[in-house]
């Protein structure tokens, strides 16, 4: 059977809103089959299946949400609401109040115009690909509602920010605390504005939020994760000991030193592998992506932890590390997933376990992830046509090779195809940037070439 997906991508499905995939009627559609796949034969609160249904801060978030809603009940599936929610909140609610599934209608780093839809499974995992292709499949089937009396009925979750509170606090050792610490943290206008700022000050920081007030249509613009300016800016203005932000969904972490250095998930990560081996807590080594720096896995290497590569998006890191049994992974992004913590990336989860090895070291980010030389990384989107056999052409691939051959042990190449754009995305990273830079433009305009797309 063919596993060709026609609306997931790596991270659920997304799009502009009003296009498809994402109008009222195919999200309604998409409601109703999920329904099906994922409750038919799974009991919720009262025997019945229930979904938990959460969303970032956009705008577009009440239509989607009042679609999914109306296919899921049509399926007969019960619906909880938890109203603005970081990605593993919802991860979180899911497998705490024992629900079939969970679904977070939000488009993460995206602008505001921008949506999505992800799910997760009952255990607060990320769907496997076949499901999501049996998801697909049942789109296909004309919609049909249950009868009346089966209807599938909506509640609010009115504690589920608090819940979450609680849950992220406890991932933080009891005897340790943040007095004393000064924090900036940058939400993103996102869904973590009313969770993250207290889960820190309730540990004791003195916190000032930044990014903390949504409209709507000011989600990730100019502020969170993706735009460390902005929190590396309000650190300096503020003397504030450590910045901390989130993407507008809550799973993406950066973070930012007292003098403004801004540290990616390779690095952060580092410092957490480091730590959970001081504390003789670390399984096995840990998991990245075809993205992540060559740096950090050389650092790793010295310090004697492997570093297993999957394909880029978090799912498959989650994946490798179920198939390793172990408990640390994570992207270069920010994506970070501490599975003795939680069962998906928690940016919140993440940030605390960096600060635990901070305290109990009694050292500054700077000095805890200073083992860690990052190579420079150029990466360029290349035009293709969808469907384009970029493998099967000679030039490409002889293109590649002798790009790897120049850089040798000392660089690397990625060429990959966007889940959600028609483009060939071309990293070169090398200890040199000007080597990094002159690599992929060269590799790049043979890709253009011979697509017929020029850059």
């Amino acid at each position: 059977m063919s596993m060709q997906r026609r609306y997931f991508g790596t991270d659920g499905i997304r799009g502009r809103v009003g296009e498809l995939p994402i109008t009222p009627e195919l999200v309604l559609k998409l409601g109703w089959a999920a329904g099906r796949v994922l409750a038919a034969d799974t009991g919720g609160a009262g025997g019945r299946p229930a979904v938990l249904i959460g969303k970032d801060t956009r705008i577009s978030g009440y239509l989607l949400e009042a679609a999914l809603e109306a296919g899921l009940s049509a399926a007969g599936v019960d619906v909880y609401l938890s109203g603005p929610l970081p990605t593993p909140g919802v991860a979180y609610l899911t497998r705490a109040l024992r629900l079939s599934a969970g679904i977070v209608i939000s488009a993460s780093h995206n602008p505001y115009d921008d949506n999505g839809i992800k799910f997760f499974s009952g255990g607060g995992a990320k769907l496997a690909d076949g499901v999501e292709h049996a998801i697909e499949q049942e789109m296909a089937a004309p919609l049909a509602c249950v009868p009346s009396a089966k209807l599938g009925k909506a509640r609010r979750v009115d504690d589920a920010a608090g819940r979450y509170i609680e849950f992220c606090k406890s991932t933080f050792p009891t005897e340790l605390d943040l007095k004393g610490w000064r924090i900036v943290v940058d939400c993103a206008h996102g869904a973590g504005y009313h969770v993250a700022p207290p889960v820190f000050h309730e540990l004791g920081a003195e916190v000032i939020a930044v990014g903390n007030e949504p409209n709507g249509t000011n989600i990730n613009d100019g502020v969170g994760a993706t735009h460390p300016a902005h929190l590396t800016r309000a650190v300096i203005e503020h003397r504030a000991d450590l910045g901390i932000a989130l993407d507008g969904d809550g799973d993406r972490l950066l973070m930012v030193d007292r003098e403004g250095r801004a540290y990616n998930g390779d690095q952060l990560l580092y410092v957490i592998a480091l730590d959970y081996r001081r504390r003789g807590a670390l399984t096995g080594g840990v998991v990245g992506t075809l993205m992540s720096n060559l740096g950090f896995e050389q650092a790793l290497a010295r310090e004697g932890i492997p570093l297993e590569r999957a394909a880029v998006g978090d799912r498959y890191v989650l994946e490798r590390l179920n198939e390793k049994g172990w408990q640390l992974g994570g992207e270069n992004s920010g994506h970070l997933l501490c599975l003795d913590r939680h069962t998906t990336g928690d940016a919140i989860v993440a940030a605390l376990a960096v600060l635990r090895a901070l305290i109990e070291q009694k050292v500054t980010l700077a000095d805890a992830a200073a083992g860690v030389t990052m190579f420079p990384q150029r990466l360029i989107n290349v035009p293709i046509r969808r469907g384009y056999d970029w493998k099967g052409s000679a030039a490409i691939t002889t293109a590649q090779a002798n790009t790897v051959a120049a850089l040798g042990s000392a660089g690397r190449v990625v060429l990959r195809p966007s889940g959600t754009e028609p483009v060939l995305r071309v990293m070169v990273e090398a200890r040199d940037k000007a080597i990094a830079d002159t690599q992929a433009q060269a590799l790049a305009q043979v890709i253009a070439h011979a697509a017929g797309a020029p850059l």
